[in-house]
């Protein structure tokens, strides 16, 4: 077991001061029929009680270890830091597994799989509870929040209710999770009418996906210079259509300046990271844990307050809109 602490301060629109994180890996999970055991990471702040739990659904990067349990480090810090016991699986999509599973079904995307992982974690949340070191008896289990970057962000839509037409059986598919109460979408995809890129034939299940049944709430993250070319030519605007084609209640934050990396959420000093920006990575942090904060604990005013200090700073990183 590592730890790690924080070296954020804390600022209006957080809610506390940041506390020294546990961090322990990997929970190793069997699970019937999947092709390799499910890993896990945990990381949790070293004390308090009743805590609420984020499910993290890594990317599909070019990075070797990235896009696994060992992947966004930035962020999953900051959210242990502020309260939240944050459990990041290594999906099969992960290339540190790619010479264990290239040939089993599902294989190179496994889209459906990963958001079953993220089911699976929850039917065991309690074994997982007892197995990291002093972590037991300190979950609440009815405070569950997802997030989730680029292919991610697919996954966790998948769990907030959005559907899909399996390309293999032309069947409806529906993973939404109801013991997830709130979301995050980091850069994620958006409709699939206007997939024109490479990726479309590859990945065809995007194309396919609905968003008008996420009935979650949710907050979209996005990028003004995120310009996925690989799957459309729409521009930036394609990642916010989680936000512009689901119903209510969701929230947008647009990030001034951003790429796909949202200023560098992957890991720290990572060679993928093509805007560099360690404020809009902790702007990044505050405003989604605020999020989740107010969502998961009605009454609690993070993210007005949130939303208030960016909308009167001189120099925003970005601008919220809700609905």
């Amino acid at each position: 077991m590592s730890t790690s602490t924080s070296t954020s301060t804390s600022t209006p629109d957080t809610f506390s001061s940041p506390l020294p994180v546990l961090s322990y890996s990997a929970v190793v999970l069997p699970v019937p029929g999947r092709p390799v055991d499910l890993q896990i990471r945990v990381s949790a702040p070293e004390t308090g009680s009743g805590l609420p739990v984020i499910l993290l659904s890594h990317g599909q990067g070019p990075s070797n270890n990235l896009s696994s349990l060992n992947g966004y480090a930035p962020l999953v810090n900051f959210w242990a830091a502020h309260g939240f016991v944050v459990i990041q699986p290594t999906h099969l999509t992960s290339r540190t597994l790619s010479h264990l599973v290239a040939d089993a079904p599902g294989a190179p995307f496994f889209w459906r799989s990963r958001a079953e992982d993220m089911s699976h974690i929850l039917d065991r949340l309690d074994v997982i509870e007892r197995a990291v070191p002093l972590l037991a008896g300190r979950i609440d289990h009815t405070k569950v929040a997802v997030a989730g970057h680029s292919f991610g962000g697919f996954t966790s839509s998948l769990l907030l209710g959005a559907r899909v037409i399996d390309p293999d059986t032309g069947e409806e598919v529906s993973l939404g999770e109801p013991r997830i109460k709130a979301g995050v979408l980091l850069a994620a995809p958006g409709r699939g009418d206007v997939l024109n890129g490479p990726m479309a034939n590859a990945l065809p299940v995007l194309g396919t996906i609905d968003f008008s049944t996420m009935t979650t709430p949710a907050l979209v993250v996005t990028g003004d210079e995120d310009d996925s070319r690989h799957f459309t030519d729409m521009g930036p605007d394609w990642h916010a259509d989680p936000y512009t084609l689901g119903p209510s209640p969701k929230s947008l934050l647009t990030l001034f300046g951003a790429g796909h990396a949202l200023g560098g959420i992957p890991g720290y000093d990572v060679a993928e990271t093509t805007d560099e920006s360690p404020e809009r990575v902790a702007a990044v942090g505050r405003l989604t844990a605020a999020y989740l904060r107010s969502r998961l604990h009605p009454g609690f005013n993070a993210w007005q307050a949130a939303r208030e200090a960016l909308a009167t700073s001189p120099d925003p990183v970005g601008r919220v809109e809700a609905k």
